[in-house]
């Protein structure tokens, strides 16, 4: 496996190939990302890992500077899954200087959820992919590129972004990882404390119990009681939720209708102590 650092690196290690499995990760990896990697590995001729910590994505309160980097633990971990280079530029080898040309991704998607909670992260999320798309795929015919389901809306920017830039990558949907209790694994549960941690599995539960209950009420305004009662439950447990939401999986809109009619999806994001966990559940 060949760790590289700079763009001219990185193309001169992925000549000679013509379709790359490409897994983007800002690092502090866990065994979700590694399934990843073994999952995209057999679609492609050369499979690419990155790592960087993208500052464009965090907003100034955040943990950008906190943010566990753990390079030398990651990449013996994706040597043993199969990856054949690793790609960790430095920020000055991604933004040599400011990025002042940015990808927007359509309001009616990106503003809501997660980016109404955290304005501009989708712009800093579709940047960097689009920015990582074009080291990697530069002159290939094609490639795919594998995100997990446990950030849901942010692999519908990309799907969008994608296939509105007429870009030739698949892109690959990986299943949330879980610990056996449940808990979506993710590279900030490494900021709870033990107690926190047998607490926090409380937001898979929540949302498949609001999964559950969901698909029994007779109409919209049962269902936006349904999701406050489950706020108001996360809470007194001393959770700070920021929303659990049942939408459409095709747009993330809230349902119309019937909702036995149309595929569902279960979101919720929630700060226990100081740490911002997120997951999903598809119902």
């Amino acid at each position: 496996m060949h760790i590289v650092h700079t763009i001219a690196e990185l193309r001169q290690q992925l000549s000679g190939f013509k379709r790359p499995a490409f897994v983007p990760t800002m690092g502090n990896l866990h065994e979700g990302h590694i399934a990843l990697v073994r999952q995209a590995r057999p679609l492609g001729d050369v499979t690419v890992s990155s790592i960087f910590v993208n500052r464009l994505q965090f907003a100034p309160h955040e943990d950008f500077d906190s943010y566990p980097r753990t390079l030398d633990a990651d990449a013996q971990r994706l040597e043993a899954a199969g990856c054949d280079v690793v790609f960790a530029p430095r920020e000055k080898d991604l933004y040599p200087e400011p990025q002042t040309f940015k990808v927007h991704p359509a309001t009616d998607l990106s503003d809501i959820l997660e980016g109404h909670f955290r304005p501009g992260f989708f712009i800093g999320v579709s940047t960097v992919v689009m920015k990582l798309f074009s080291c990697v795929f530069a002159g290939m015919p094609g490639g795919v590129a594998a995100f997990g389901k446990k950030d849901y809306q942010q692999v519908m920017v990309v799907r969008r972004m994608v296939q509105q830039f007429a870009l030739p990558i698949e892109i690959l949907a990986g299943e949330t990882q879980r610990a056996e209790d449940g808990l979506a694994l993710s590279s900030r549960n490494s900021y709870l404390t033990p107690e926190q941690r047998l607490e926090a599995v409380h937001l898979s539960q929540a949302l498949r119990a609001l999964g559950e209950t969901a698909r029994a009420v007779s109409g919209l305004p049962d269902l936006a009681a349904l999701e406050a009662q489950a706020m108001q439950a996360l809470a007194r447990r001393g959770w700070k939720p920021d929303y659990l939401t049942v939408r459409r999986r095709a747009d993330l809109m809230p349902p119309q209708g019937a909702l036995a009619d149309v595929p569902l999806v279960v979101l919720g994001a929630a700060k226990l102590g100081n740490t911002r966990l997120i997951d999903n559940l598809e119902i």
